[in-house]
C-alpha cells in the first residue's frame, strides 16, 4: 500500500503565518541553511543573511568591476564556498559572482554565442552544475506576459562550458533539480504551467513533458520540491502557495489576494494586455506579491516566503520536509 501523503490536504491560515527579517529590499528569492541562515536577495545589488538570532548582514558590491551602476539580483545562490552568484535583472544580464567580501565579478555572459538578456533565475546543483534561466528576450519584458509567450530558454554551465539546452518556454522562472538528478522542474509564469525536462548523462536535455498547468490567477514564479515528490509553486499577482503531487494534482495551500483586483489583472492578461502595473499595485492582507518558497529549519519543515514588493518574510511549519539543497550544509 503506498503511504498516504501527509501533504495532500494541507492549508494555512493567514493569520498564522509568522515573520522572519526586516528593511530588506526586494527579497524575491530565499535559501536556508542547515545552520539556520536565512539569505535573501537585495536589490541594492546584494545578498542579506539574516542569522539565527535575527541579526542581519548585507553582503554588497566594494568592488563592481568597472559597473557604473549595481547589479539588480532576482534569484540568488550559494556556492560551497560561501559566495554567491547573483541572476541579474537589469538589462545587463547574465550571472554574477559576489564574494563575501563584496568582490563582484561576471561569471557567464553568453551561451552559445547570445548575449544573456535580463536573467531570472541560478541553480547550483549536486554535481556543481549552474542551472540559468532567462524569462524572455523581449524589451520591454513586458510584452511576454501573454500566454503564448515562448522566448524563455535554460543555460547550462559544467565543465564543457556554457550552453543552451531547453528554448521555446512560455516565460522561465525558477527551476528545481529532482533528488536524483534526473528531472529538471522548470515554472513557465505566463505560459501557466509546471513542467520539467529529463536530464541526460551529458547534462543535455530532453523533451518537455507538462506537469501542471493553471487557471485564472496562477503566475508560477518560484518552485520548490519536497521529500514526498510534490513540487510546491509560489505565484505573483495573486499571492499563492500551490502544491503540485507527482501525479500531477494540485490544491492551493495559502492565498492572498483582493478578488476584484485578480479579476481585473485577469482580463488584462486575456486581453495580451497585461503590463508591469499589474504586478505591482497588488492589493492583499499579508503578502506582497508572493514570488519564492525555501524549506528551512532543523527538519527543513519551515517554510519562508519571499515576496518582490515585501520587506520582511512570512512563514509558517510544513507536515513534510522539504529536499535539502546543494547547499544546505554550509557552514561558513
Amino acid at each position: 500500500m503506498t503511504p498516504a501523503d501527509p501533504a495532500a490536504t494541507f492549508t494555512v491560515d493567514l493569520d498564522a503565518l509568522g515573520v522572519v527579517g526586516s528593511g530588506l529590499h526586494r527579497p524575491e528569492c530565499v535559501l536556508c541553511t542547515a545552520r539556520g541562515d536565512v539569505y535573501v536577495a537585495d536589490s541594492r545589488g546584494g545578498v542579506t543573511r539574516i542569522a539565527p538570532d535575527g541579526n542581519q548582514h548585507f553582503f554588497g558590491v566594494t568592488d563592481d568591476g568597472g559597473r557604473a551602476e549595481p547589479i539588480k539580483p532576482n534569484g540568488i545562490a550559494l556556492r560551497r564556498d560561501g559566495s554567491f552568484l547573483l541572476a541579474d535583472l537589469s538589462d545587463t544580464g547574465g550571472v554574477w559572482h559576489l564574494t563575501r567580501t563584496g568582490v563582484l565579478r561576471p561569471l557567464v555572459r553568453e551561451a552559445d554565442g547570445v548575449v544573456l538578456p535580463s536573467t531570472n533565475f541560478v541553480l547550483v546543483d549536486r554535481r556543481d552544475r549552474l542551472w540559468i534561466t532567462v524569462s524572455t528576450t523581449k524589451r520591454p519584458r513586458h510584452l511576454d506576459y501573454r500566454l503564448d509567450c515562448a522566448t524563455g530558454f535554460v543555460v547550462l554551465v559544467d565543465d564543457r562550458g556554457a550552453r543552451i539546452v531547453a528554448g521555446g518556454i512560455g516565460y522561465t522562472n525558477e527551476c528545481a533539480m529532482d533528488a536524483r538528478g534526473e528531472w529538471l522542474y522548470v515554472n513557465e509564469t505566463f505560459g501557466r504551467r509546471l513542467s520539467r525536462f529529463p536530464v541526460r548523462a551529458d547534462g543535455s536535455l530532453g523533451a518537455r513533458e507538462v506537469v501542471a498547468t493553471f487557471g485564472r490567477g496562477t503566475f508560477p514564479d518560484g518552485v520548490t520540491l519536497d521529500e514526498a515528490g510534490g513540487a510546491w509553486i509560489t505565484s505573483v499577482v495573486s499571492n499563492r502557495v500551490l502544491r503540485v503531487t507527482p501525479d500531477g494534482a494540485t490544491h492551493v495551500i495559502l492565498e492572498d489576494a483582493d478578488p476584484e483586483h485578480l479579476d481585473a489583472v485577469e482580463r488584462a492578461f486575456l486581453r495580451n494586455e497585461m503590463a508591469r502595473p499589474h504586478l505591482d499595485a497588488i492589493r492583499s492582507r499579508r503578502l506582497r506579491n508572493l514570488s519564492s518558497l525555501a524549506f528551512g529549519g532543523p527538519d527543513l519543515r519551515t517554510a519562508y516566503l519571499g515576496c518582490l514588493l515585501g520587506d520582511s518574510l512570512a512563514t509558517f511549519r510544513t507536515p513534510v520536509a522539504g529536499l535539502p539543497p546543494s547547499h544546505w550544509h554550509l557552514t561558513t
